[in-house]
């Protein structure tokens, strides 16, 4: 797991602030699992689907990493956790069965919105908390690689209309995670 520096004592409302945060992250990489999954299973290329489970593979250290970070906080994982992964898995299914180059771009337009999300958690988790801060830079470097990944295979850049739904559903998932 990713260290950060020395940290400082976090009050009561920066621990329940950043465990939230930390919440939300996790469902993240719930999800980013079940997509790539279903995305692997969809393709009918070897090597993408190598790939693809690869990058799932490392959204399951995200993943520990997150659920570390909640415990340590002494906050819970979000209630609504299989939900998210059926709706993801859903997702990814639908992305894999419209073809690689529109699954591929799902893929960098995902990581892309990610990348910005986690820039947003970085701002708001509290400077003393470098062992979440540390996590989410690491992550965050992680997602980037995963968007260059697919857009130098060959993404489809998805239409206007489809990055605004994702960010919509990626809206209501963090808003819901963050308290459930």
């Amino acid at each position: 797991m990713p260290q950060g520096g020395p940290a400082s004592p976090l009050t009561d409302a920066q621990r329940r602030e950043a465990g939230a945060l930390m919440r939300v992250n996790h469902v993240g990489e719930i999800c980013a699992q079940a997509l790539y999954t279903a995305q692997a299973a969809s393709t009918r290329d070897p090597v993408l689907q190598k790939k693809l489970l690869q990058a799932a593979e490392e959204e399951t250290d995200h993943l520990a990493w997150t659920q570390a970070r909640i415990e340590a906080l002494g906050t819970h994982r979000s209630r609504l956790n299989p939900f998210w992964y059926a709706g993801a898995f859903g997702l990814g299914l639908l992305a894999g069965r419209l073809g690689d180059p529109w699954s591929l771009g799902f893929v960098a337009e995902t990581e892309r919105q990610v990348e910005a999300h986690l820039d947003g958690h970085l701002s708001r988790l509290p400077e003393g908390d470098t062992a979440s801060r540390a996590v989410v830079e690491q992550m965050k470097a992680d997602e980037a690689r995963h968007a260059e990944w697919a857009e130098q295979s060959g993404a489809a850049l998805l239409p206007g209309p489809a990055k605004a739904l994702m960010r919509l559903a990626a809206r209501v998932m963090t808003t819901v995670a963050h308290r459930i």
